[in-house]
């Protein structure tokens, strides 16, 4: 009897052991190594609706890291906070035949504020681990549930994180209760997923496998717009005690206004009243509006709250009147409220801001699209954007941070979707104006002088109000030049409409033009090189290019004595496609020799077969940007 207790008992634990994963990493096809720096070998991911006001994610996810790119994929990071619990973490690393190598859990988590330099209230916390290990490949498998006191947002899926990651597999899963109605954005999957539905629950469940690594493409569109994406948004919500209901953008819009925005907007009487003393000499509501853009401009300044109605809810005009400072939400309120004084109409518009132009989308509305808050001011025919967290942009300016895309206007009405003004690519200008000599032992110096424009301007704004060692710190950077020096330097500001920087600075280059016998090697463009790109066969991604732009310079370097003018040769290369045009040029008078060189890049999506025609183009101005004369010496 004893015998066979042992027989049967070795029976069972060989029988568990067989069904648990194994991560022996050999196990992975060859396929999903090749140019994966790292490999997802099986993600489940669940969210649980049934109750709105306690959502459980259960999330177990195991990668395999084959190298130290592959690093970050091995990186767990969970936001919390009084709405947000995090009931249990625990996780395994596994060695390169999937033998067990350590285990960790919550109390192995690094725990800090989510606080960033700007914030000043933030009730928000971060978890944060990345295994200890230093051989590769190796395994780490991550076991962790999320309970979330709303259904407000409901966290999405891309299964395939980036382009060096491969999938083995990965499921979503979401339930809810059957009656519930619920919204479905689904972008690039191809399957069809599992639908289970009885009088307790409505289960959906997506999979993919075998995802391969990809090599990464240079001026590729976004992410998030090519790869494998769900999207879910309940009709019904319950948000921090607020509940309500929308199914399009209009709705949305109007929700926000009735229930975060229209309570917050009263000013204390005395702040009405200096208002229509400050405009009261003004003629049009676009001059009022300057004047009292500039009052919140020296008024206030930006810091991070992100507390509340989970950071999406204001502060009360009346307290940044009376404090002095508040995030983009508060301050684009506080805008508001002061134009409404003068009883001058504006929108509260919801944007997802960042250098890459990104678009609400006009066919879902959700709420986790947006991440930043600006001022649309409708004036009879002249609409005008604030951008109401910085001190030193120009009234009526938009920057490239939220320029040219779709946003949310949040009216008594209910949302609108409205468009930002765009950046052209000849407004996008940066010209160029050198006047240096060349010297015997090969240094140049002189007098450089440069306006920027459009989204190049705010290239440069940073330079404003620092100290003159930090500005030579910062040109030094943006030059990139060996051996530069900076003497004077001069900043003027055109705060307008269009506004333009004017940079006059004094440079100096050691040893630029290298001598070597009886020749000196002069690169005759100093300041701006346009890099190289790699040449790729069968491209299979748009070319992307986000932003145009137009750069002119003008170099004339008065050459030494001992330079013998009568060898120089004159150059004129021309090039143009779709995707802009480039010149470059010489011309020499007496000891006077001139560079010219204008590029001008178009913005805009092209096929992927353009791609060998884009690179032969950057890679052609990559060549003549590098034009070198050997300038030969007299004895």
């Amino acid at each position: 009897m004893r015998f066979l207790f042992t027989v049967l008992s070795l029976l069972l634990v060989s029988a568990i052991a067989l069904a648990q994963d194994n991560y022996d990493v050999d196990l992975i096809p060859s396929g999903l190594r090749n140019r994966a720096n790292a490999c997802i070998r099986n993600e489940e991911t669940t969210i649980d609706m049934r109750s709105y006001d306690n959502v459980i994610l259960n999330v177990k996810k195991a990668i395999t890291v084959f190298n130290q790119n592959g690093e970050d994929e091995a990186r767990l990071v969970i936001y919390y906070d009084k709405t947000v619990s995090i009931k249990g973490i625990k996780g395994e690393v596994y060695n390169s035949v999937g033998k067990l190598a350590n285990k960790f859990s919550q109390n192995d988590f690094s725990d800090m504020s989510a606080a960033d330099g700007f914030s000043l209230f933030v009730d928000s916390r971060v978890k944060h681990y990345l295994p200890s290990v230093n051989q590769y490949p190796y395994t780490v498998v991550y076991n962790y549930e999320i309970r979330n006191k709303q259904n407000l947002i409901i966290p999405d899926w891309s299964p395939k994180p980036a382009a060096d990651v491969s999938v083995e597999k990965s499921t979503y899963t979401f339930i809810c209760k059957p009656t519930d109605q619920v919204r479905i954005k689904t972008q690039n999957y191809s399957g069809v997923p599992e639908m289970f539905t009885d009088e307790k629950q409505k289960k959906t469940t997506w999979e993919v496998n075998n995802i391969q690594a990809v090599r990464t493409e240079p001026y590729s569109p976004a992410h998030e717009t090519y790869a494998t994406h769900i999207q879910i948004t309940p009709q019904e919500f319950y948000y921090y005690n607020h509940k309500g209901s929308y199914s399009n953008w209009k709705e949305l819009g109007k929700w926000i206004y009735d229930d975060l925005l229209s309570a917050r907007k009263t000013l204390p009487p005395a702040t009405v009243e200096m208002v229509k003393n400050l405009v009261k000499n003004e003629k049009t509501e676009k001059d009022k509006a300057r004047k009292i853009y500039q009052y919140l401009q020296d008024k206030t300044r930006y810091v991070s709250v992100q507390i509340g109605i989970g950071g999406f809810q204001p502060i009360a005009a009346s307290e940044v009147d009376r404090l002095g400072y508040g995030d983009c939400k508060a301050l684009v309120n506080y805008m508001q409220s002061l134009l409404g004084a003068a009883d001058i109409e504006a929108y509260y518009c919801v944007v997802s801001a960042g250098s890459e132009k990104k678009s609400i989308d006009p066919t879902y509305a959700s709420m986790a699209q947006g991440n930043h808050v600006i001022l649309c001011m409708p004036l009879k025919g002249d609409t005008t954007w604030l951008e109401c967290t910085s001190q030193k942009i120009p009234f009526g300016f938009l920057s490239d941070f939220t320029d040219d895309r779709l946003v949310l206007a949040c009216t008594a009405d209910g949302g609108k979707l409205l468009h930002t003004p765009k950046l052209t690519t000849a407004e996008n200008l940066q010209v160029r104006k050198a006047d240096l000599t060349l010297h015997l032992d090969g240094s140049v110096s002189g007098k450089m002088n440069t306006v920027y424009a459009g989204s190049q301007y705010e290239n440069q704004e940073s330079l404003i109000g620092k100290s003159t060692t930090e500005q030579h710190q910062l040109l030094k950077k943006a030059y990139n030049i060996d051996n530069i020096d900076f003497g004077t330097v001069s900043l003027a500001q055109k705060k307008d409409l269009s506004p333009t920087l004017t940079e006059d600075i004094v440079v100096n280059i050691r040893n630029y033009a290298p001598v070597n016998g009886n020749k000196m090697f002069l690169q005759l463009n100093a300041f701006n090189i346009k890099r190289s790109i790699p040449e790729i066969r069968n491209r299979n991604l748009p070319v992307y290019i986000n932003r145009g732009y137009t750069d002119e310079d003008t170099i004339v370097y008065m050459l030494p004595d001992n330079v013998d003018t009568a060898l120089i040769m004159e150059q004129d290369k021309k090039f143009k496609s779709d995707f802009g045009q480039y010149v470059c040029k010489t011309s020499l008078e007496g000891k006077k020799l001139t560079y010219y060189r204008k590029l001008v890049l178009n913005d805009g999506t092209f096929p992927a077969e353009k791609y060998a025609d884009f690179s032969k183009f950057i890679n052609d101005i990559n060549e003549a940007d590098y034009l070198k004369l050997a300038l030969s010496l007299k004895k």
